[in-house]
């Protein structure tokens, strides 16, 4: 069975391009439009990773990873903040929040793709 990835992500170029990305690599994709969403989407689908943005509607990627975080339910599943928020206070803050990664938009697709594997190889 294939790994599970939510793209929470409120710009649809962007969840386009990492769906058709993810799905190429072999694993099953979830969307997620807006902070609220995606908090749904992970509790009722446990999917292995989030790829999950600061900046949406409703709650931050900050928010969605702190919940994420509190619940014991949910502790396995690993977080990859997705931002163009990149100083270093926002990395940091996205890191103290639990979050397994941080990578700052515009990304390199192929350091995503190497950053996701590491990321599902690790042991929860």
């Amino acid at each position: 069975m294939s790994q599970k990835i939510l793209v929470a992500d409120d710009e649809p170029n962007i969840v386009i391009s990492l769906e058709y990305l993810l799905k190429r690599e072999g694993y099953t994709v979830l969307i997620a439009r807006d902070g609220q969403e995606a908090l749904e989407s992970i509790t009722r689908e446990q999917p292995e990773l989030v790829l999950l943005d600061v900046m949406m509607p409703k709650k931050t990627g900050f928010e969605v990873c702190q919940e994420v975080r509190a619940s014991d339910a949910l502790a396995a599943i690993k977080i990859l903040m997705l931002t163009a928020k990149g100083r270093d206070t926002d990395v940091a803050k996205g890191l103290a929040l639990g979050a397994d990664a941080y990578i700052t938009k515009p990304f390199s697709t192929r350091e995503l793709v190497q950053k996701v594997a590491e990321l599902l190889a690790r042991p929860a």
